[in-house]
């Protein structure tokens, strides 16, 4: 029987709630699976494989359905440079126009480049608050959206997306007297809450999830054929390995 390959065990702390987490550097096996989804241009696929490859790498008991998208991110992030290489090459075509006299036309020249993905730290927005004040004596605290929910929903229609993407998020409710757990709580009576919300109130829930934590990494272009300058913003796993 062949021998057994020792397997390095790193550490990483999540975003969501400062809970540090141990992981192994993914297998040949997975980055095959990972490369396929990447090369499938399915955004659903790749998330997807990004999940079963973390659930597969991550040594603790973590729940990565629960998880919020930015944590599966930055986690994958972290497998990639630990199992890869930290290193990651890009191309990128220019979109700047050239004016002639003849006509306009997009320039083209595609450009290679390339960032340490350890370097994509999450943006977080000092506006950002779980805690929804709806009135003196009336609140709600909000949870994250997890890969699961976003799955649940993201085939509804705009309005009844939010509406069921506000009730998987909250927490629990609370007044001057109690705390109402979402958890214990019928789903009929959380629609009815929600329902009963006014516009400034869920303008206060719109900002929770506009100041969400996201990773995000700014470059700076330059075209090599045309002199073009310009900043270049990745987010989401496909920007950043595209």
């Amino acid at each position: 029987m062949l021998p057994k390959i020792d397997v390095p065990i790193y550490e990483l702390k999540l975003i969501s709630n400062d809970k540090t987490i141990r992981y192994r550097p993914f297998t040949v096996k997975e980055e095959k699976l990972f490369l396929m989804a990447l090369e499938s241009n399915d955004t659903e696929s790749t998330i997807k494989t990004i999940k079963q490859v973390i659930n597969n790498c991550i040594l603790d008991e973590v729940d990565v359905n629960s998880l919020p998208m930015f944590d599966l991110e930055y986690i994958f992030l972290h497998l990639r440079a630990k199992s890869i290489g930290e290193e990651v090459q890009l191309k990128y075509k220019c979109n700047n126009d050239i004016v002639t006299e003849e006509e306009t036309k997009k320039c083209g020249n595609l450009v290679e480049f390339s960032f340490n993905v350890l370097e994509v730290e999450p943006i977080k927005s000092e506006k950002h608050d779980k805690k929804i004040q709806l009135s003196d004596k009336l609140g709600l605290v909000l949870k994250y959206p997890t890969f699961e929910l976003i799955e649940k929903n993201k085939d509804k229609q705009d309005v009844e997306g939010l509406i069921s993407t506000i009730i998987g998020c909250i927490d629990y409710v609370y007044d001057e007297n109690e705390i109402y757990y979402a958890k214990d709580t019928p789903e009929n009576e959380l629609v009815e809450f929600v329902d009963s919300l006014q516009t400034k109130d869920l303008e206060k829930i719109k900002l929770f999830f506009d100041t969400s934590p996201k990773l995000e990494k700014r470059l700076d272009f330059k075209c090599k054929k045309c002199g073009h300058e310009e900043e270049i913003n990745l987010q989401g796993i496909q920007n950043f390995f595209g």
